[in-house]
């Protein structure tokens, strides 16, 4: 019983890792690519600055997602980007995909080829 309770706890696990990276590669790759700034700031750097501004991950998933749930010029930690890209729109996402999302964001190295964007 142990055995199987321990393997449901990993399996529930890589299943949340894996859904975070695939909605952020469905959805947010979009306009912010992970280290080039195209359309929007690269991603590399959106987590650096909400990293620095919230380092627990609680923080910055609850913040990173509520931000993105209703986007503010007022709350931004990025006015240099609104600046230089505009505010970003207001999605139609619900508020638990927004904060697998921004979970996986505080978890990932942005620096390094994810599985979704290995060359082939």
């Amino acid at each position: 019983m142990k055995k199987t309770f321990l393997f449901l706890l990993s399996f529930l696990s890589l299943h949340a890792d894996d859904m975070g990276a695939l909605l952020f590669h469905g959805n947010c790759v979009t306009c912010h690519y992970e280290v080039e700034s195209k359309s929007a700031p690269a991603m590399i750097e959106v987590r650096k600055r909400y990293k620095a501004a919230f380092p627990l991950k609680k923080d910055f998933v609850k913040y990173l997602s509520e931000w993105v749930h209703n986007p503010s010029a007022e709350k931004s930690i990025m006015q240099d980007a609104i600046a230089k890209y505009e505010l970003m729109p207001q999605l139609a996402y619900e508020k638990d995909v927004l904060e697998d999302i921004a979970a996986y964001i505080y978890d990932t190295d942005f620096t390094h080829i994810h599985s979704y964007h290995k060359p082939k």
